[in-house]
């Protein structure tokens, strides 16, 4: 997907996430956390928004792992996880970015390339309804913003219903 999706499909997933771990969905650092992982498994990609900003690392990563490798897996969560919450970041911070992370697997998980989440063994998985930037993306992404929207507001457990 491309990166506007990742974005929109990340602030989704935290704010239907966040209530199920009891906590915030509108903090804007949960927000801001929630995007950044949305965005950082294509730091294996130079071309990528997140890859451009942090050459050479992406260069280096994309040289020896390639793209949708190593970044784009199930270890990947699990080691960011673990060094995160190790190095004394608290558990809501990483929550929020771990599910920025996953929902762009989630994501990629819909083209037809897949993903290896159980890298680095060779199998993909995914169920490949678009391809990245066509318009089936946009129709998945406004889905999903429509699902979220109407659990809020069908189950008023949101501070978004008290503003309406």
């Amino acid at each position: 997907m491309m990166v506007k999706s990742h974005v929109v499909v990340g602030l989704a997933a935290w704010i239907a996430a966040a209530p199920l771990l009891h906590l915030s969905s509108f903090d804007p650092a949960y927000l801001a956390l929630a995007v950044g992982g949305s965005l950082l498994p294509d730091v294996d990609h130079p071309n990528s928004w997140i890859g451009r900003r942090a050459r050479p690392i992406s260069t280096a990563i994309a040289a020896i792992l390639g793209h949708r490798g190593l970044t784009h897996s199930a270890v990947a969560v699990v080691g960011l996880v673990a060094l995160l919450l190790h190095s004394g970041y608290r558990q809501a911070e990483v929550s929020a970015l771990a599910v920025g992370y996953l929902s762009h697997l989630a994501a990629d998980m819909l083209t037809p390339r897949g993903l290896r989440l159980a890298w680095p063994l060779q199998k993909t998985w995914g169920l490949p309804l678009c391809r990245t930037g066509s318009p089936m993306e946009g129709v998945i992404v406004a889905l999903l913003v429509c699902g979220v929207t109407w659990r809020y507001l069908a189950h008023d457990t949101s501070p978004l219903t008290a503003l309406l």
